[in-house]
């Protein structure tokens, strides 16, 4: 990574003009599979001690949510401000200029604007054939691994699975490679793995933008915890694994569809895992440990960050944002991982600190969505949004952070694709509605009903037992425009 050094160091020369002074840096910090299960949202058992003071230099949200819960269309939403419903872009492999070529991305707005743009880590999604988006950075990209071992055991002195997946090798030949390790426990320093790596290089970078003065766009994007939970033996000490809580409800909610749940997903494609669950007290507790070894891991890196930040003395010129790209099942309904419309897949955390309109220590409690970010930057900093093409979905969170407003909305949205139908939900304060229409039969359009003050675990779809609730969730479902139909 030494070798883009010169070359930022004279682009950053090159973008600095009079007006540096006026324009509010931003640090986009984008994690993986982080589900709102830490210190700063009421999990006082985990070691958090960086997200949570991050969480009080700025506002909380509480009831933000993924717009899509998996990791590429997730991410596209956050850096082009639309919902996957407005661009058909459903899945990892499919490039967002694929589907609107003249995209204008968050970074590459602040970019046209005098910004020098830079991403480091996984902020586009990265590997499944997906390619960086060369328009949105000043200088090069600068990825590091997602599936990252360091022990032999872990992988055989094979290629792996995930490691093909992620790093687009072998695309054609995935099944026939072997799985790594689904966890890994080793005594080395935090830069041994990719997250340590990553926060090495955006410290870095933080010291060229203090040395130049040039206002800056700095998007990194950490890995963990995002599965294989690899992650330094000191993270694994944190936890007493056999303290750590499980699900408190594992069973699918009743009467909901068959295809709206899942099992294990991606988790088997590691070892030990089984093909099939249910999985072991052990095993899931392992899992768990995993898990949250891997977030403490994690929160380190981004403490080095924040430290560098307020060491160089920019924290008060400094818009940051913490975002997770969606939730995270961890045995509830017997679910794993993501790809859900459920609530543990989709609700994210998001944190907002921006000197001068944020108020620290502050949260809110109405719903919010992932597109929001980018109009938010956009007037915080204020750039004019009207130049980027594409649909933008969201609205601009200034007025819950200045304090002018309690909500902009009555509700998020969300979606996910599957069995052959467009799930679309619409979550309200007390409820979720989830549509589930085909979108190649004829075959009818099904739905599931959840009542969070009541049934908080989603045990029971109460669809056809709430017909006045479920009406009045469709009208408002109604407002949003029709899905556009998978793009292949």
């Amino acid at each position: 990574m030494h070798r883009f050094a010169l070359a930022a160091c004279c682009l950053l020369l090159l973008c600095n003009d009079s007006s540096a002074a006026d324009k509010p840096n931003v640090l986009l910090l984008l994690v993986d599979d982080l589900k709102p299960s830490f210190g700063a949202y009421g999990e006082q058992w985990v070691h958090s001690p960086n997200l949570d003071r991050l969480a009080a230099s700025g506002t909380r949200f509480d009831a933000a949510y993924c717009n899509q819960a998996v990791c590429a269309p997730s991410r596209n939403n956050l850096l082009i401000g639309s919902r996957s419903t407005s661009t058909g872009v459903y899945s990892l492999g499919y490039h967002i200029r694929r589907a609107i070529p003249d995209v204008v991305t968050l970074p590459q707005l602040f970019k046209n604007h005098g910004y020098h743009s830079a991403g480091i880590g996984k902020v586009f999604h990265i590997g499944h054939g997906n390619i960086n988006d060369k328009l949105s950075w000043s200088v090069p990209f600068q990825p590091d691994k997602v599936i990252d071992y360091v022990l032999d055991e872990s992988t055989g002195g094979e290629l792996t699975r995930e490691e093909a997946y992620f790093s687009n090798q072998k695309l054609g030949q995935i099944k026939s490679l072997p799985r790594g390790a689904a966890w890994e426990k080793a005594d080395v320093n935090d830069e041994a793995y990719a997250d340590g790596r990553i926060a090495t290089e955006g410290i870095k970078r933080l010291q060229q933008y203090h040395e130049s003065g040039t206002p800056f766009f700095l998007a990194l994007g950490f890995t963990k915890p995002h599965l294989p939970f690899c992650a330094p033996t000191k993270y694994w000490d944190l936890y007493d694994r056999s303290k750590l809580p499980t699900a408190d409800y594992t069973k699918p909610p009743k009467d909901a569809p068959k295809y709206a749940g899942k099992t294990l997903g991606e988790l088997n494609q590691y070892k030990p895992v089984p093909q099939e669950g249910p999985l072991s007290e052990e095993m899931t507790r392992t899992l768990i440990h995993g898990y949250y070894a891997s977030l403490s891991y994690m929160d380190a890196q981004i403490g080095r960050v924040l430290d560098e930040l307020k060491r160089l003395q920019l924290q008060n010129d400094t818009i940051i944002v913490l975002w997770g790209d969606h939730g995270y099942h961890l045995g509830d309904h017997g679910t794993w991982t993501k790809h859900t419309n459920y609530e543990q897949a989709n609700r994210i955390p998001l944190v907002i600190a921006a000197p001068g309109t944020t108020r620290a220590g502050t949260s809110n409690q109405s719903p919010v969505e992932t597109v929001d970010v980018y109009p938010t930057l956009c007037e915080l900093a204020g750039l004019p949004i009207t130049e980027a093409p594409q649909p933008m979905d969201g609205e601009s969170l200034v007025p819950i952070l200045n304090g002018t407003a309690d909500s902009v909305s009555d509700h998020a949205y969300h979606c996910f694709p599957k069995g052959g139908r467009m799930g679309r939900a619409i979550r309200t304060k007390r409820y979720r509605m989830v549509e589930w229409k085909p979108m190649r039969s004829s075959a009818p359009i099904e739905y599931e009903l959840y009542d969070y003050q009541t049934d908080p675990l989603e045990k029971t779809n109460l669809a056809a037992n709430k017909p006045k609730i479920l009406e009045n969730m469709k009208k408002i479902l109604a407002q949003h425009p029709p899905a556009i139909k998978p793009r292949r």
